[in-house]
This record gives structure tokens, sequence and C-alpha cells, in this order.
């Protein structure tokens, strides 16, 4: 069975990262380029890429990016000066607890290595990449055998290859049920006030033949009330200890929308979402 998965928005080409400019989606596909770390931070922070996922795997290519910067310019000190870029990145965006997580791995890469650094550097980048798609599409065959053939369901925000390494987490559940006709229909909201449902989530899914409503987010009650969609199934920034979820604005009133009408509500999200040092939402930055 071919899954519908054709998007990569993240790319690896020696010696830049390219990363799929999402301001300027739908209307244009364009790649920035990205050559040090800064510009990798700048990226992140002006959310040329977004998505806790993708953050994460963007972070850890900026983490090689920046080895080799201070590595040329630094050849004796820089374990000392590319502490520098490294708080550039984990700056970028806190709420992301995937950033952090990716940056701590890379860490632990770096502090081991010795001889060629920048190799192994980018091998764990690669491991850290294709490990997401793994888990998104294991998350998908997971997520997709809970909802019964016939039903619709209702997303919010992007939490497709958009936002991941591929495939993606909520989006990836639809994907993968799409493909096992399981539904008969994908409403996707607009996600005030950056648009993303509408101007990522409905172009990504558009460009992987899979159909999609695109509704205003007041619309969702009267979805939920009248019986048009069975599951709301959402992707997360962060999940506190007690399992408080951190999401895109306007997730907690779909929540509580669908516990109101008994729609069944999905947060679909890999093991680095989850944040045991925080204990609830209420710590979340």
């Amino acid at each position: 069975m071919t899954l519908p998965d054709s998007i990569r928005a993240i790319r690896w080409q020696d010696p830049s990262l390219w990363l799929l400019d999402q301001r300027k989606l739908p209307f244009e596909v364009a790649y920035l380029e990205c050559r040090t770390a800064s510009e990798v931070a700048a990226a992140i922070r002006d959310m040329v890429v977004r998505g806790a996922p993708a953050i994460g795997i963007t972070a850890a290519y900026g983490v090689v990016l920046a080895v080799r910067e201070h590595r040329a310019h630094f050849p004796v000190t820089w374990r000392q000066t590319v502490e520098t870029d490294l708080a550039l990145l984990a700056d970028a965006r806190p709420t992301a607890i995937n950033l952090a997580w990716a940056l701590a791995r890379m860490r632990r890469v770096m502090d081991q290595a010795e001889a060629d650094p920048e190799t192994v550097l980018l091998d764990e980048a690669r491991r850290i990449h294709d490990e997401d798609i793994a888990a998104n599409r294991t998350m998908g065959r997971l997520g997709a055998a809970l909802l019964e053939p016939g039903g619709a369901v209702l997303t919010h925000c992007n939490t497709g290859s958009l936002a991941t390494g591929g495939f993606g987490t909520a989006l990836g559940v639809i994907r993968q049920a799409w493909s096992e006709s399981r539904l008969r229909a994908v409403y996707a909201d607009e996600t005030r006030p950056w648009l993303q449902g509408a101007r990522l989530t409905a172009w990504e899914l558009l460009q992987d033949g899979i159909p999609v409503d695109l509704v205003v987010e007041g619309a969702a009650a009267a979805l939920m009330q009248t019986g048009r969609i069975q599951w709301v199934i959402v992707g997360s920034d962060r999940i506190a200890a007690n399992g408080d979820v951190a999401n895109k604005i306007g997730t907690c009133t779909l929540a509580v929308l669908a516990r109101q009408y008994g729609v069944r509500f999905m947060v679909v999200a890999p093991a680095s979402t989850v944040d045991l040092a925080t204990a609830s939402g209420s710590g979340i930055p």
C-alpha cells in the first residue's frame, strides 16, 4: 500500500540546510538556504519552519553547522565558542520541548566526539530525522486503527510533513486512515491568527490527493452538534508529566466542545514531546 506522503520540509544538502519557507505557502513553494546556526535559529524564530518535531530536527542540523563554523574559525577553542550558537538555537522557540530534547541529544554526541565531530554529528542529526519519520508512521498506524470506518475528523493547526520530519503526527493518522478508506471526510479549521490550517494543512492534504473541507473555527461546534465529525485529532508542542497538553491556541476550545458533544479527541505526539521535568501545563513557558 502506497501512503500519501510526498512533502519534505527539511532537506540537508551539504554544505547547507534547506527549509521549505512556510511563510510563503500556499502561493509559493520556495526553500530557504541556511549555512550557519544563526540562520537556522532565525528561521525557527521567524516561522520559516514550525511544528515541534520539525523544530527539533532543524535545530539538530543547526548544531552541525555551528560546530563546522566554529572549528573553522577557532580550531583550538571551538568547544567553548560554539556555546553561543547553541544558546541561540535553544532560545529560538522554547515552548517546543523537542528543541531542547534534540539539542541535548546532539550535545551528548558532541561531547563524546573527538577526531571528526562534524561527521558523527551529521549522522546523529540524520538519525533524529529518520527516527521521527518512523515514529510518525507507527503513530499513524496505531491512531488510524482507533477510527471506525465511515467517520469524519476535524484537525487543528498543521501537524503533517510540514511540521515534522515527514508524514506527520495528527495528520499522519489522517493520512493512514484515508489510505485505509476509513474516512469519509476531513475537515481542517483555519487556525487563526497564523492560519496554519488554511495555508498549510489544506495545501498539504491536497498535494497528496486527500480531499479536505476548510472551515472557520467558529463552525466546529456546529460540526460536532450535528454529528458530522466523530473525532478531533491534534498534535502537541509539549506534554507535561501529568498529561497536560500545550498546543496551538484554539485547541482547548475544541477539547471543551468535544467533551460537550461527545466527540472523541485524540492528541498525537512522539515521545520527544513529553516533558517529564515539567509537572503540569502551568509550568510550560
